[in-house]
């Protein structure tokens, strides 16, 4: 009998040219895979007019000429073909439409959960569908899938400081059936000394930030590319009394308390509310913080559970990515959602609330209003 070359069959793996996809491509292949590398370009600087708030004269443009050229290169050290894909349009219809909507509304979007979401785990399968005959995928995402009783659920990594399940709430069980992490039962120290060990040249290459697929900006500068600044004034909720002129309530988030342009006042400020109509930026001081910024409770929309909904209702609740989990509760009434939670800060309306019970995150949704 001849050995099948590829026991396990073809993978597609998104590829970006940093170390962590570059480490799953290495251990695909020892597994047993053929593995497929596919590099994503969703941003296009050029076509969707983002001129300002690059950190350098340079432009994304360069840096994805840059990045292509690294996971290139990393394919043909390890043997496999690459092929380089644009979702460019759909990004722009599926995930930066929607932020720049919600900005425009004075909320605080994550186009992060969304890009996975339309174009990570939809665009990405239907392309590896159509062109390579397989559904099976594979992402760089530092977190893990278990499958127990037939049921496959998303659970956290073991590197707590990298997972990455917050991003990853929107997804559907469906979605998880066809995807692999390879590296999501390692640490990032892991990852790099396994992609040092083989002579990856990228293995200490710094870790993308910023928005997904845009990049680092200088955010205010950024988003005036899509939102027009419109000067307006800045109160101080307590004293009623005028402080401060802002760009735009827009470029502002609830807890933010640099960039303000206060840094000649004699206390320091935080934003705590926004008054969309007439334009006005509140700010409360650090001993009024707490009054003004703190919540216990928060309805929330659009909620998506991975799986089936759980027997108890006691979750624990990630509003921000590596934010410490908060134990609360949900309770669902005329399809809404209201979270009960430990008094905490800065939650904030837009953003995406996700629960977790031990390590499973079981979905998430999106903070609508906020009750203190």
């Amino acid at each position: 009998m001849i050995k099948k070359k590829y026991p396990l069959g073809k993978i597609v793996l998104g590829m970006s040219g940093g170390v962590d996809s570059s480490v799953c491509a290495y251990l695909l292949k020892k597994q047993g895979y053929e593995v497929i590398g596919l590099f994503m370009q969703n941003w296009d600087s050029y076509l969707n007019n983002d001129l300002q708030g690059h950190l350098k004269d340079d432009t994304k443009q360069c840096n994805v000429q840059k990045d292509f050229q690294d996971a290139q290169n990393v394919a043909n050290q390890l043997g496999i073909t690459i092929h380089r894909v644009e979702f460019i349009k759909q990004y722009w219809k599926k995930v930066f439409a929607y932020l720049i909507r919600e900005y425009q509304f004075g909320r605080t979007p994550n186009p992060d959960v969304l890009c996975n979401k339309y174009i990570k785990f939809h665009e990405f399968i239907k392309y590896a569908q159509k062109h390579f005959r397989t559904s099976e995928i594979a992402m760089g995402h530092y977190a893990n899938i278990v499958c127990r009783n037939q049921q496959y659920y998303l659970t956290q990594a073991k590197d707590k400081n990298k997972d990455q399940t917050y991003f990853l709430c929107w997804l559907t069980e469906n979605q998880l059936v066809h995807t692999k992490f390879p590296i999501g039962k390692l640490t990032k120290t892991q990852v790099r000394k396994i992609a040092n060990d083989i002579g990856l040249n990228n293995w200490n290459k710094k870790d993308s930030t910023g928005i997904c697929f845009v990049g680092e900006r200088h955010f205010k500068s950024f988003l005036n590319n899509y939102l027009p600044h419109k000067k307006g004034t800045i109160i101080d909720i307590v004293s009623n009394k005028k402080v401060g002129v802002h760009d735009g309530v827009a470029f502002y988030t609830y807890g933010q308390n640099k960039g303000l342009g206060l840094s000649g006042q004699s206390q320091k400020y935080f934003v705590c509310n926004k008054d969309m109509k007439h334009n006005i930026l509140y700010v409360c001081d650090s001993q009024s913080k707490n009054k003004y910024l703190t919540s216990h409770q928060c309805e929330l929309i659009n909620f998506n559970w991975i799986n089936h909904l759980p027997k108890t209702k006691n979750v624990q609740i990630r509003f921000r990515h590596r934010q410490t989990l908060i134990n609360g509760s949900f309770e669902i009434k005329n399809k809404k959602m209201l979270l009960t939670y430990r008094p905490t800060l800065s939650v904030t309306p837009g953003q995406f609330a996700v629960l977790y019970q031990r390590h499973i995150c079981l979905g998430g949704g999106i903070v609508n209003t906020v009750l203190k």
